[in-house]
């Protein structure tokens, strides 16, 4: 067994997790780094400051919102960081997943953070939905963080910056998780009608309910590379259809041809990005 695997057996032997339960661990005692797709292979430390895009064929990898928040702040304040996931219907063992979910994310509550965020000169409140808790699927309290925080945003009058990264509503929730979508959009709407800036960024992956409600509701929609943003995946629209689909199919530039999107903007340059768009519209 290679080295790498055995501080990862000790890690996940102490968490009290399986090594199949522990995959979206973050692996920060890694060395070297080999691209997925590409194979190449960079010192960790160097892939880390390219945040985490492949230097040779562009791959975006998937990031916790603590790691996106680094990405485009200079300084966050995280605000109703107490609240957390329950268990609403009592669903056997969905609590013991929540659990195992925290552990794999060094104790976060929930699937979302969010706080107040500064760029330079420019304040404005952060949403940044996390896929590796859970697969960043939208229950009670993540729908609950993200309206509050809206709400905070149009009292103090503010923008928003969201970004989106979920596999849609969670199933484990039923009715409480879809009426989300509802009190979500409710709160965008109230951010909008005080004429305030909402720039929401699609990430890998967008989709189901999250993609069916807030997600979509900005005022400008931009995403990173390649990210998947749908609502049904292209797996089950095969089956349903049975027909092969085109390659790239619900990819950002396949959206982007079709006017789905506003842009495609590179991890890299979002920080910029996110800067101008508030400038130009505070």
């Amino acid at each position: 067994m290679k080295t790498s695997n055995l501080r990862q057996k000790k890690y996940s032997k102490r968490l009290g997790i399986t090594l199949k339960e522990k995959d979206n661990l973050d692996a920060s005692n890694k060395l070297i780094h080999e691209c997925k797709v590409c194979k190449t292979t960079m010192l960790e430390s160097v892939y880390i400051k390219q945040k985490y895009i492949c230097g040779v064929c562009g791959l975006t990898e998937r990031a916790s919102a603590k790691k996106r928040i680094g990405f485009v702040t200079d300084s966050f304040v995280e605000f109703n960081k107490s609240i957390e996931s329950g268990n609403p219907l009592n669903i056997e063992g969905y609590s013991k997943k929540i659990e195992i979910a925290k552990k794999l994310n060094h104790n976060a509550k929930s699937a979302v953070i969010t706080g107040y965020a500064r760029i330079s000169n420019k304040n404005f409140v952060l949403i940044a939905m996390n896929s590796k808790f859970m697969m960043g699927s939208m229950g009670s309290v993540v729908g609950q963080k993200i309206s509050k925080a809206f709400r905070m945003a149009t009292k103090k009058q503010l923008p928003v910056v969201l970004f989106a990264a979920s596999g849609g509503a969670r199933m484990q929730e039923g009715v409480y998780s879809l009426m989300q979508m509802v009190k979500t959009s409710c709160a965008v709407e109230q951010h909008s009608q005080k004429g305030l800036l909402y720039l929401s960024i699609l990430t890998d992956p967008t989709t189901g309910g999250v993609s069916a409600s807030f997600a979509m509701l900005a005022d400008i929609i931009i995403a990173e590379p390649e990210a998947l943003i749908c609502f049904a995946g292209p797996r089950v629209i095969e089956q349903t259809i049975r027909k092969k689909l085109p390659k790239g199919f619900q990819r950002s530039e396949w959206l982007l041809e079709r006017g789905f999107l506003d842009d495609i903007v590179p991890r890299i340059k979002l920080k910029k990005y996110i800067h101008k768009m508030i400038s130009l519209h505070t």
